[in-house]
């Protein structure tokens, strides 16, 4: 509304630049002028004047007329700011640079078409400070003038600065083809040496940015140098591009000698083969007419098949061509296996590979009732989470088998260069497309199940650039319809492939990546499902493996006992790798006593957990079991560790002395030292409650100790344990037979919901267990555990601290309860 228009250079008869008055006068007297500090200004765009500087300006804005031929008239002051941003019509305060210039409007003429034209004189720098809010007829504010600092004229530094100044700025004249060369003399009839160097910043091609910095120097002298790096970096373009003109016209006549001997050498070359083309050309493209493929896949291929025709057999970049070209042709591009999208079917054959797994076998069967109603969908993207063995990359072949789709995997782990992902460039030797488009390739459809192996295992920010920022594409739904590999340089459809990565933790995935991907997490195996999983699937697959499976009736049987015998006894671990080797090493010795027997067995061997240890030695791991509630402050807890459910004690005892400092052993981990804290700290603000002395605890030390002191312990799901087991060893009350518990506590005895649920459930039940104590909100989770899971437990839901004790401590002493006598305190009053 109130900005002045672009600039309108007026150019002089001679050289073309910018105007600048008395180059005779001294610059300390036009400084001299009066500088009111509330003054009209006017925006301008793209321009910055400098002081002592005559320049014309185009103004086309009613507001900026009526402002100019004011100031005209009655001879006053004004300021020119620059926008910063031109396309601005209201320019507020922020879209000003700070720094402006006093400007006398010398001179307003009248052109055609109703544009007017004002010659304006710069002649003191200021400071805009605020702009008042009344804007009509135009814009006014408080401004605070900026002093000049001059430099000593004996000040040879100076002097030299300047005269390097004035030559650099005759040779960019003479240099440049849109300045005269006259305009290079110019500069000489300058004799005022700031106004020399105030000329050559206001007409130089300088950037806004880099005058309104020139503008901004508080003294002449910076001004000058900084002026001189610019002139400097001009210099050296403007000899740049005469270079280059020289070199394009030396390079155009060397391509048209080239083209004609490359004409002369092809004539030659069909002469010899008597014009008969090459037969892995012609093998190319009898692919390439059967080929569906999209239009820019086309046409890369036939501008390499015509690159290719005019090679040489024997050069080197024929076999580079040749590969390339093979490459296209046999990559799918547009063809796709047809989804079978039976959902009974696969649900049968996931059924049929994998025991358990439900959360993944639902999304899958999802997607396929999607896809039959839809008939066109985006594949999704999993990411399978969970510890090694569970069955994660198999998985993905049953997938494939279930919607009949092509199968392939690649594994990531170790990978550290980025080109294994994007391909390498055509130009290096040896290059090759990444694994993804080799990949697709090898499956020869564009929508296989693609198994991305040990996605968590990717190296990070190598020198050979970042894999796991390279997979961002690869994976991103909105990405992967163009995936760009550097080897084709061309964009590749993947958005029809179902990628599935698998991972055993999601710490070492970065975020973005993790961001793109469905996770499903997998739980390690319980011994239930690892028995079912062994009878179904690993002693079939090992019996085979031994050859133990030609006579079916003479073959050996394993009992349900002594599968689970060696889950609890022989096996540590979340997945079935090892029971597998175990089933495997059992039936290794059955053979070897079948082949070594001197006579047939008449009946076939049976597996049982008494002959396990002739089969597999001794066992090396042990379950623990409930050992009773005969003494005081032992309590059974439950904990969730990476290979399953497990139950483990708390014990507590009291010893006399003066108590310090609560004593923790058993290696337990930071959060477990602190929930011991906080059962304690919570014990003895409700000793009242408990019908304890307080002072107890001045007199007994507390000891807590978890058994198995080897394996380190921790998380919060023990403090409710802990603060039963406190109590217990206070009081010497008996905890109720045949109960565990779980939970995290607060400060104030709230009892908080924990996970692994059905894992300590499983633990719990296998160790005797009839009554466990949850936190109400895990209520829920026990509704997703299959009923035959939880036949003979009882499950008490808690609140507080409060609830667990009124159930967990029975009135009754343990057998000879310890006392814990507390000393008189001594009276200090004299008598």
């Amino acid at each position: 509304m109130f900005t002045d228009s672009d600039i309108f250079d007026m150019q002089p008869a001679t050289n073309g630049f910018h105007m600048i008055a008395d180059v005779e006068g001294d610059f300390g007297e036009l400084l001299k002028t009066d500088k009111p500090s509330e003054v009209a200004i006017m925006p301008v765009k793209n321009m910055v004047l400098f002081p002592g500087v005559v320049t014309p300006i185009m103004v086309s804005r009613p507001s900026s007329q009526a402002l100019v031929k004011k100031a005209e008239k009655k001879h006053t002051i004004i300021v020119l700011a620059t926008q910063k941003d031109s396309d601005i019509d209201e320019p507020q305060l922020e879209d000003l640079y700070p720094v402006g210039i006093y400007a006398r409007v010398m001179k307003h003429l009248s052109m055609p078409m109703g544009i007017q034209a004002t010659i304006v004189q710069g002649f003191g720098r200021v400071r805009i400070d605020s702009l008042n809010e009344e804007r009509h007829p135009y814009l006014t504010g408080k401004v605070t003038p900026l002093p000049e600092s001059m430099p000593d004229k004996r000040d040879r530094e100076f002097q030299t600065a300047l005269q390097d100044m004035r030559k650099m700025t005759r040779d960019y004249a003479m240099l440049s083809d849109e300045i005269p060369n006259e305009a290079a003399s110019a500069i000489n009839n300058i004799n005022n040496d700031v106004m020399a160097l105030n000329f050559v910043c206001t007409n130089m091609p300088f950037t806004i940015e880099e005058k309104m910095d020139l503008l901004s120097q508080p003294g002449v002298k910076d001004r000058l140098f900084g002026c001189l790096k610019l002139l400097n970096r001009e210099v050296g373009l403007q000899h740049l591009k005469a270079d280059i003109r020289d070199k394009t016209r030396d390079d155009i006549d060397e391509q048209q000698r080239n083209f004609f001997l490359r004409q002369q050498i092809k004539n030659m070359q069909k002469a010899i083969q008597g014009e008969e083309e090459d037969g892995e050309v012609q093998k190319l493209k009898e692919k390439a007419a059967a080929k569906r493929w999209p239009e820019h896949a086309q046409e890369a291929f036939s501008k390499g098949v015509e690159r290719l025709s005019g090679e040489p057999q024997q050069s080197p970049e024929y076999g580079l061509w040749l590969n390339y070209l093979q490459t296209l042709v046999e990559l799918p591009w547009d063809d796709c296996t047809k989804d079978n999208l039976d959902l009974k079917r696969a649900r049968r054959i996931l059924d049929r590979d994998h025991y358990g797994m439900e959360k993944v076998k639902e999304r899958i069967l999802e997607h396929l009732a999607v896809l039959a109603l839809r008939g066109d969908l985006k594949s999704p993207i999993l990411c399978l989470v969970g510890p090694p063995g569970v069955g994660k990359t198999s998985l993905g072949k049953s997938i494939a088998d279930a919607m009949k789709r092509k199968y392939v995997r690649v594994s990531l782990g170790g990978l550290h260069d980025e080109a294994e992902i994007r391909g390498h460039r055509r130009t290096y030797i040896g290059a090759m497309p990444g694994r993804i488009i080799k990949n697709i390739q090898k499956a020869g459809s564009s929508n296989p199940v693609f198994i991305l192996d040990e996605i968590d295992k990717v190296t990070q920010a190598t020198v050979h650039g970042d894999p796991a920022s390279a997979m961002l594409e690869v994976l991103d739904p909105e990405q992967n319809v163009a995936f760009h590999d550097n080897y084709l340089d061309l964009d590749y459809d993947l958005s029809k492939v179902m990628f599935i990565a698998t991972a055993n933790t999601l710490s070492t995935i970065p975020k973005p990546l993790l961001d793109r991907m469905e996770v499903i997490e997998l739980s390690g195996y319980i011994t239930e499902e690892k028995v079912e999983i062994a009878r179904r699937h690993l002693v079939p697959r090992e019996l085979d493996n031994t050859g133990l499976n030609l006579d079916k009736a003479m073959q050996p049987r394993f009992t349900k006992a002594a599968l689970e015998a060696i889950v609890e006894n022989y096996t540590r671990e979340s997945g079935v790798r090892q029971l597998e080797r175990q089933i495997n090493k059992a039936l290794r010795k059955v053979a070897y006593k079948v082949m070594t027997a001197d006579t047939a067995s008449a009946e076939p061997l049976k597996i049982t957990p008494d002959n396990l240890k002739e089969l597999l030695g001794k066992a090396p791991f042990y379950r623990d079991i409930y050992q009773g509630n005969s003494y005081a402050g032992v309590v059974t807890g439950l904990a969730w560790t990476s290979v399953g459910g497990e139950i483990l004690f708390i014990e507590t005892s009291l010893s006399r002395g003066k108590a310090q400092k609560l004593t923790l052993t058993g290696n337990l981990g930071d959060v477990m030292k602190e929930s011991a804290v906080l059962a304690m700290e919570y014990v003895k603000a409700h000793a009242d409650t408990l019908g304890i002395d307080h002072r107890l605890f001045d007199h007994w030390q507390l000891h807590i100790h978890v058994p198995e002191g080897a394996t380190p312990k921790d998380g919060p799901s023990a403090g409710i344990t802990i603060a039963t087991s406190i109590a217990s060893a206070i009081t010497q009350r008996k905890v109720r037979r045949n109960t565990a518990m779980t939970g995290e506590i607060t400060l104030r005895g709230k009892v908080l919901p924990v996970g692994g649920i059905k894992e300590k459930i499983l633990a719990a039940r296998r160790a005797g267990i009839t009554d466990i104590l949850l936190c109400r909100d895990n209520e829920k989770d026990i509704a997703e555990i299959p009923e035959m899971y939880l036949k003979g437990i009882t499950f008490h839901y808690v609140e507080n601290v409060q609830d667990v004790w009124q159930f967990a401590l029975t009135d009754e002493l343990v057998d000879h309860p310890q006392h814990f006598d507390i000393p008189e305190e001594k009276n200090s009053e004299t008598q």
